[in-house]
């Protein structure tokens, strides 16, 4: 199919071309099976082109988008992933929802690895990440970001969750590192010391970036390792990742199918309205060009 701008729907497109649902895959989880009616559009967008081509397809009944975050055959290290030109080619495709596959440490005993946890916080320990779809365009946005996941979305991820053989948890915070290394011990334990859940690295700028976008994010983290903090066992290697991210995978897709299989059809959160009260530069002062250019996200505010 021939690259696309989003936003409507153009003449003679049809809804196949659409998703309201969307999963990005990470470590591991670079294609979604049971996928039915299946096709791959590749979207340009102002930040210019997504990590990979977005995979469109059915499952449970529901369109979904799949978009792997890494690219297919893991190519993009975690701070040159194109962030913003993921949210906003998957919001131009339609999508409402974002569910986020992510491979985490923990940074709790209580968190084993191949548990599932679905984070309500994050702390934010990244250096050289655009944290915003607006930075540059003249126009300033301020969302309120105080609980980083959609508290539904969330919510009914862990439902879903509980209902696999996987151990879940509900709630935690993830520790948002720049990488590509993994941690030093004494950043372990400082962690560990903030609170810290689990930590990964690819949590932000994602969840920042889909509610300046007004769309739902929630974070399905697996665990794989013990960072390097645990005292019984061995310092977290690229080979035990692999080795964890195998199973994690697995159980993922079984969350993820039995997830869109209960989703409802309409929103009742407060993602959908985040740019409303956000926009704080004088309409008159916002640049043409921005206007027209991120008309997908500014065009029910401004005109």
């Amino acid at each position: 199919m021939a690259p696309r701008q989003g936003g409507k729907l153009k003449k003679g497109e049809s809804d196949r071309n659409r998703a309201t649902i969307a999963v990005i895959g990470g470590s591991g989880l670079y294609e979604m099976d049971g996928l039915t009616d299946v096709e791959e559009v590749r979207v340009k967008t102002p930040f210019g082109d997504p990590s990979d081509a977005i995979v469109l397809g059915t499952l449970e009944g529901r369109r979904v988008a799949f978009l792997p975050r890494h690219g297919r055959g893991h190519v993009i290290a975690p701070t040159e992933i194109p962030a913003r030109a993921n949210i906003y080619a998957l919001k131009s495709l339609g999508v409402e929802r974002i569910i986020s596959v992510n491979a985490v440490g923990s940074l709790q005993k209580g968190i084993r690895p191949l548990d599932m946890v679905i984070p309500d916080q994050v702390i934010d320990r990244t250096k050289s990440r655009v944290n915003s779809l607006f930075e540059g365009s003249g126009v300033v946005v301020h969302c309120s970001f105080a609980d980083p996941f959609c508290g539904d979305l969330s919510g009914l991820l862990y439902r879903a969750a509980q209902r696999t053989h996987s151990r879940a948890h509900l709630g935690g915070t993830y520790i948002a590192m720049e990488g590509p290394l993994f941690s030093t011990r004494a950043e372990s334990e400082m962690y560990r010391s903030l609170g810290g859940s689990v930590i990964g690295m690819t949590v932000l700028p994602e969840a920042k970036l889909a509610r300046e976008a007004e769309m739902c994010y929630a974070s399905l983290s697996c665990s794989t390792d013990y960072d390097c903090w645990h005292p019984e066992h061995d310092d977290v290697t690229v080979e035990m990742v692999i080795s964890n991210l195998q199973e994690n995978v697995v159980a993922a897709k079984d969350v993820l199918r039995r997830l869109i299989a209960k989703l409802p059809e309409e929103r009742t959160c407060d993602c959908a309205s985040a740019l409303e009260y956000a926009i704080v530069t004088a309409r008159d002062s916002i640049p043409a060009r921005t206007k027209r250019d991120l008309a997908l996200l500014l065009g029910k505010y401004v005109q």
